[in-house]
């Protein structure tokens, strides 16, 4: 039967903890499935931020999101903003701070055939945007993190959003890992819930 995969057992923790008419944020929209995922995921009365450096990326989510209209009207009104996922705290309304039931990575460069494979996530813009997203999360909130070690600069990056996990105090949030230990290389998921009663301040 096999484990779940590790963008499977994300969406999993997500769907345990999201409910209808929440908001949430696809920190790095790439072909737009995990924003998908989402604005199902939070129906009509949500709302998703989605954000992508990359152009075609948010073209891409867009196709997706218009065909899974047709299909299924129910999904949340989804925003797609060309910008950094550094900038999330600025970007979003000031009342969602506090409030964000989810916020997903998946780390990496775009999957598309015609995509720059050079163009990466960086550690530095990735740590600020977990930052980020932990001031945003609401108490019981998730933080889920797909990494990717087996590409160029992504062993860098894994390792380094790994450490600031493990870096977050137990009174603001618990943090976990996904992965396969006989390959090093495969891709593995960080999750953090943010506690019930969280101090304000990291």
């Amino acid at each position: 039967m096999g484990f779940m995969s590790v963008l499977s057992f994300a969406h999993k923790l997500i769907s345990e903890r999201l409910t209808l008419g929440d908001r949430a944020i696809d920190a790095t929209v790439g072909t737009g499935a995990d924003t998908l995922f989402l604005a199902k995921a939070i129906g009509t009365r949500g709302e998703v931020y989605g954000f992508d450096i990359q152009a075609t990326a948010l073209r891409l989510a867009e196709e997706r999101l218009r065909l899974a209209r047709e299909e299924a009207p129910s999904l949340a009104t989804v925003t797609l903003l060309e910008r950094s996922h550094a900038e999330m705290a600025e970007a979003v309304p000031a009342n969602w701070h506090g409030t964000v039931g989810a916020v997903m990575f998946n780390l990496g460069y775009l999957p598309s055939g015609d995509a720059d494979k050079n163009i990466i996530t960086q550690p530095d813009s990735s740590i600020a945007a977990l930052e980020a997203s932990l001031q945003l999360l609401r108490p019981g909130g998730i933080i889920t993190a797909v990494l990717y070690p087996g590409h160029a600069g992504g062993d860098k990056e894994a390792a380094a959003v790994e450490s600031w996990a493990a870096a977050v105090s137990q009174k603001v949030a618990q943090s976990i890992v996904y992965r396969q230990l006989q390959r090093t290389d495969s891709p593995y998921m960080i999750a953090l819930e943010k506690k019930k009663e969280s101090p304000l301040k990291l």
